[in-house]
């Protein structure tokens, strides 16, 4: 009750009903929020601080970036959605925060394209070099089936492809990376694809924001070749799935072209079957399926590993030591 009458409080004002009908359209930072009521940064920072406060918002802090949205979870976000399901539709208002709204999704999308654009030929390249990637996904969704999955944590998330690709069928989705350029380009696609659902996070792969337990299941998608300890990364990403929960990798099979490290960072050429099944047991995860797909000169493996049902996730750890080199490529 005492949530309820909070939530309802919170939201009773103008400004703040403008603000939380813009955060249940997607993730928006005090700026965006700024340029679309045309108010002073002061202004609607206090109203923000008041639903957040409620619990109707939550602020998730980026670097120097703050993301504002409807609460993940809990009484606040069904308090928030109840309010927000409530609004007219043909408010006139209301309908021109959504066009400036959309024009700053616009402007993200162009700027996603550039980015895409000065980089597609070193990525034309290796993709020119392995399997299709729809025969990959293929191979994923078959492994790690859509409607199986509820919360999925994408490690190295890159554009955003597979949180876009499981996005019609999970609660929520969440993915990772450590490129700023490639974060933008992931938010534009998802964007895209109305997934508000989903959101994309800086984060460390080898120290997940997520809590032990958390997550059903994780995909770590053409990722592991660039990092420097990837039984640790694997490691990392089992404490976060629940027991029952899966983990796919999707990777390179062993090969000899040593070009790919000058021209594409790669620190490993491709993983062995054992090896990484070797990552997976000592992470108390069971191997249950490895598919090779080959193609040109690369051969992609993915491999299935889940958590045994009557496993608890193992509290969180440091993996390195002052002996080691400090990474922070996702």
């Amino acid at each position: 009750m005492d949530q309820v009458l909070a939530g309802l409080r919170a939201a009773g004002e103008e400004t703040r009903l403008r603000l939380l009908a813009l955060c249940a359209r997607g993730e928006l930072t005090v700026t965006d929020m700024v340029s679309i009521l045309g108010l002073s940064q002061p202004r609607v920072s206090r109203h923000l601080k008041v639903m957040c406060d409620s619990g109707l918002l939550e602020r998730v802090r980026e670097g120097t970036w703050v993301f504002y949205r409807l609460a993940a979870h809990g009484p606040g976000r069904t308090v928030a959605r109840a309010i927000v399901d409530l609004l007219p539709e043909g408010d006139p208002v209301a309908a021109r925060d959504r066009e400036r709204h959309n024009e700053i999704l616009r402007v993200r999308a162009e700027a996603a394209q550039a980015y895409f654009r000065a980089n597609a030929d070193q990525w034309d390249d290796l993709r020119r070099l392995h399997a299709d990637e729809r025969r990959v996904e293929e191979s994923l969704l078959h492994l790690l089936p859509p409607e199986t999955v509820r919360d999925l944590l994408d490690v190295g998330t890159g554009t955003g492809r597979m949180l876009a690709l499981y996005a019609p069928h999970i609660r929520e989705g969440l993915g990772l990376d450590l490129s700023r350029e490639m974060l933008a380009v992931a938010r534009a696609n998802l964007d895209e694809v109305g997934a508000t659902h989903c959101q994309a996070r800086l984060g460390d792969l080898y120290h997940l924001p997520c809590e032990d337990a958390s997550r059903d299941a994780v995909t770590v998608h053409q990722v592991l070749h660039y990092v420097e300890r990837p039984s640790d990364a694997v490691r990392e990403c089992a404490r976060v799935l629940r027991p029952g929960g899966r983990l796919v990798i999707v990777d390179f099979a062993p090969h000899d072209l040593e070009d790919l490290r000058e021209r594409h960072q790669h620190r490993r050429l491709g993983f062995a079957h054992e090896e990484v099944s070797a990552w997976c047991s000592a992470a108390d995860l069971d191997v249950v399926d490895i598919v090779d797909l080959p193609g040109g000169a690369l051969t992609v493996t993915l491999w299935l590993a889940r958590r045994p049902l009557e496993a608890a996730a193992e509290p969180r750890t440091d993996p390195s030591d002052d002996s080691r080199e400090k990474e922070h490529a996702a």
